[in-house]
């Protein structure tokens, strides 16, 4: 069902501050970075192998990400899997028994597909299915 992890995604507040920690210390390239509205978040991705970390930091208080921040402070937010046809993952996701987040793909960093899926139904991860734009 999964092609492999996407990214695994943290949360940071300051987020210069990360991004020199893992370009410097962990030699990670900065590939992309934008603000993604919708979200709540200020993202960037940096290559690591084949996959990436994605440092996210919130718009605001009121965001997802930033009552993570606030309940949990910095560090892992959610893990996640690359697949080639998210319409049809969801689905079968759903038939297994996970609970969605999101019942309809909305638009993610690099305009990728994205769909969460409840913690309550993963183990207590957080996770994100990716279908990424021209499927990298």
């Amino acid at each position: 069902m999964f092609g492999r992890i996407d990214h695994i995604g943290v949360a940071v507040e300051d987020l210069d501050a990360a991004i020199a920690l893992y370009e410097t210390s962990f030699e990670m390239e900065l590939v992309h970075r934008e603000t993604v509205d919708s979200q709540g978040v200020e993202a960037v991705l940096l290559d690591v192998g084949d996959g990436h970390v994605e440092l996210l930091r919130p718009l605001g208080p009121d965001t997802a990400v930033g009552k993570f921040l606030a309940k949990n402070g910095t560090g892992l937010h959610h893990v996640a899997y690359a697949v080639d046809d998210i319409d049809a993952t969801l689905p079968r996701l759903t038939a297994a028994g996970i609970r969605l987040i999101d019942e309809e793909p909305r638009v993610g960093i690099r305009e990728s597909r994205v769909a969460f899926l409840h913690p309550r139904s993963t183990g207590g991860v957080l996770t994100e299915i990716v279908e990424p734009a021209g499927g990298h």
